[in-house]
């Protein structure tokens, strides 16, 4: 065969590479995204990705088959760079959808639509569209994807926000965290914000956690006053929902002893916030840990028990929905009888149908009973829902607004107080929220979302009133401003426990409550952790690195 005749195929790859195509709308609508903090963005993943769809191939065929495979993995990494919910915690709520009722659930898909969001797209996508016929696209959206990743070099996270909010910071006084703040035992915050100091900062938190607890006496003198220790476990209220239906300033907050303003209720979730609660006299433990066997002495109510306190349980619903009542007697050792509900009136239905039962009957059912005991101790653990997100009124099918169930609750509840006064009866009434509604939604939850611990939901009021004192206190309630949760309020039943403050001629108050334990603002759902550093929020989600909460 002479050499002119032979031919010399060219199958250098260099003549088959292709743009991105439609994928830049997909990496473009990612980047406007991150710039205005709506993901949680890994670069190296999706630089991967693009690497994949650029790789030149020869066959045309194969070509069309990589989009093709394209397609499935796109939309799982688009997913994992959402802050949605993670598979595990989908997995793990997944069979309780089932108890939502139907318009409940067309509402929540409704609610997730952000039509915003969708006009934006649909002008970026317009915008693409016409640019692409004179611009190569793909070299911007590789240069920007480039520029990422060497970004992500020097940090765990990339934020493309602007430098004032790339992290939330919570709206009131904030102390920071040392090691020597008095009767704080919390861990040091000296370091930098990177992703080694931040979890060797939860390392720290955890370890100290689990050595601190509240010392109850052995027995009460014999000059202790009986009296009744009454626990409102209010679901779904938190300070933001009060700003939002503009209700901080109901006379309900006023008529309070004690208030503790900067309380985290470390959980935005029903079940773990009530074992939180009555595993009150021990540490904060992790989320793992709340499932595990714990120590005797952590559970409040067993510690008044031992004192002579009668263990009381009350609801105003069923208990079933998500096993809360089996929570409850498995998780919490709350193995009281449920006090009985057989005539309660109920003018709201919960969102899988199930009865509320009225709070304010319920209550004066309590008292009733309590009168009928004499003198008797009692703890009693009350649990109502009437704020959760999806109730409604019996007959409705919408539902029903935030602010009148919250004006209608808080003016029981005020309503109760008088009652509870006129009766002459010793008690100690703790209000103490499981979590927030999460009313407002942000950057990275719908309204209603819980599955992110975020500060707006775990930033609880949390009330205090000793009813029946020979010297009440006058003015404003005292406020405690440090950083608290669950270990203070069993550490303040401690002190009270005797009942001498209701028959002493005179309270000091600043006395009572000095050093109350304190405790890092750090709150964790079963996938997500939101922790206040340096007095600014982090989140890390399904055991992974350290971002800035976004604004």
């Amino acid at each position: 065969m002479s050499d002119d005749k032979k031919t010399q195929p060219d199958n250098t790859l260099w003549r088959y590479w292709r743009g991105l195509g439609g994928w830049n709308f997909y990496f473009l609508a990612k980047f406007g995204l991150l710039w205005f903090g709506y993901l949680n963005f890994h670069a190296l993943p999706n630089l991967v990705f693009m690497a994949f769809l650029l790789m030149p191939i020869p066959s045309p065929r194969w070509h069309r088959w990589r989009h093709l495979i394209a397609i499935p993995i796109g939309i799982g990494l688009f997913y994992h760079d959402t802050w949605l919910p993670g598979i595990n915690s989908i997995l793990s709520q997944g069979s309780q959808l089932t108890g939502f009722s139907a318009d409940y659930l067309l509402e929540l898909i409704n609610r997730f639509i952000n039509w915003q969001m969708i006009g934006a797209a649909f002008v970026l996508l317009i915008a693409y569209l016409f640019l692409a016929q004179w611009i190569r696209i793909t070299v911007f959206t590789v240069a920007a994807l480039v520029w990422l990743n060497v970004v992500n070099i020097a940090g765990p996270a990339v934020s493309l926000l602007p430098a004032t909010n790339t992290a939330a910071v919570t709206d009131t006084p904030s102390t920071p965290a040392t090691a020597t703040t008095p009767g704080g035992n919390l861990p040091a915050a000296n370091g930098p914000p990177t992703n080694a100091n931040l979890t060797a900062y939860l390392e720290q938190f955890y370890q100290q956690e689990k050595a601190r607890a509240t010392t109850f006496p052995s027995a009460l003198p014999a000059d202790a006053q009986p009296f009744d220790v009454l626990i409102i476990n209010i679901c779904s209220l938190a300070w933001a929902d009060l700003d939002a239906v503009n209700l901080r300033n109901h006379p309900l907050w006023a008529k309070m002893d004690i208030m503790f303003t900067n309380f985290n209720s470390a959980t935005a979730y029903s079940g773990p916030a009530a074992i939180r609660l009555l595993r009150a006299s021990c540490g904060q433990p992790s989320h793992h840990d709340l499932y595990q066997p714990a120590n005797q002495q952590c559970y409040l109510f067993d510690n008044l028990a031992k004192l002579g306190f009668k263990e009381q349980l009350m609801l105003d619903h069923s208990g079933v929905f998500g096993d809360f009542l089996k929570e409850l007697r498995e998780q919490g050792d709350m193995q009281a009888p449920l006090m009985s509900q057989a005539g309660i009136g109920n003018e709201l239905a919960s969102f899988d149908g199930e009865p509320i039962y009225n709070d304010l009957q319920l209550l004066n059912r309590w008292l009733d009973l309590q009168k009928k005991g004499g003198d008797a101790r009692t703890a009693t653990f009350f649990n109502l829902i009437p704020l959760h997100d999806g109730n409604r009124f019996v007959g409705g099918k919408k539902t029903a607004d935030y602010q009148p169930r919250a004006q209608q609750l808080f003016d029981q509840l005020n309503t109760f107080l008088d009652e509870l006064q006129k009766s002459g009866r010793k008690v100690m009434v703790v209000i103490v929220p499981e979590h927030g509604a999460a009313l407002a939604g942000d950057k990275m939850q719908m309204s209603g979302l819980r599955d992110i611990p975020s500060l707006n939901i775990t930033h609880t009021p949390v009330g205090i009133k000793l009813v029946g004192m020979q010297a009440p206190h006058q003015g404003s309630p005292v406020d405690i401003k440090t950083p608290s949760s669950y270990l203070a309020l069993s550490e303040l039943v401690s002190r009270l426990v005797d009942g001498k403050v209701f028959t002493a001629p005179s309270v000091d108050w600043q006395v009572l409550t000095q050093n109350l334990p304190q405790t890092a603002v750090i709150s964790e759902n079963d996938n997500a952790i939101v922790m206040q550093y340096q007095g600014k929020a982090y989140i890390r989600l399904n055991g992974g690195d350290w971002v800035p909460y976004p604004q």
